[in-house]
């Protein structure tokens, strides 16, 4: 059974956004460091009910919140998604040293992300020169 494990909330300005939940809720952010805004959020301690996530940039679609969905296999995912009507939007993305992931879309057009958890987890290799593609906005 696939289980909400991470939340991300899109924001026009990540940072003022950031700021908000900080004062208003006591969430704490760490920069994820990538190559593109995300932060991590902690919403409170790890032995409590709930979960964590992140803010980032609002980017190809301008959904307020994006709920992550694990899986046991990024592949076993991705075709149940097909399999109910959905449609994959992005390839296999390697998260290094934490998983894989990809964003998809339900039925009703809304944005979720699936992750299979993989500590071994890493980037594919591009031939040189080779330029990835975008999931094109619906």
């Amino acid at each position: 059974m696939g289980r909400v494990s991470h939340f991300e909330i899109t924001a026009d300005d990540p940072d003022r956004a950031a700021a908000f939940y900080r004062k208003a809720f006591g969430w704490e952010f760490n920069d994820w460091g990538g190559t593109f805004k995300y932060l991590l959020a902690t919403t409170g301690p790890k032995d409590q009910v709930g979960i964590d996530g992140a803010i980032m940039a609002r980017h190809q679609t301008k959904q307020a919140v994006i709920n992550t969905i694990s899986v046991d296999k990024w592949e076993a995912g991705a075709q149940a998604v097909k399999q109910a009507g959905g449609t994959v939007l992005s390839d296999k993305d390697a998260i290094p040293g934490q998983g894989y992931f990809a964003y998809c879309r339900d039925t009703e057009g809304n944005v979720f992300g699936i992750f299979e958890a993989n500590a071994a987890a890493a980037p594919a290799t591009a031939p040189a020169g080779a330029a990835q593609e975008k999931p094109k906005q619906a």
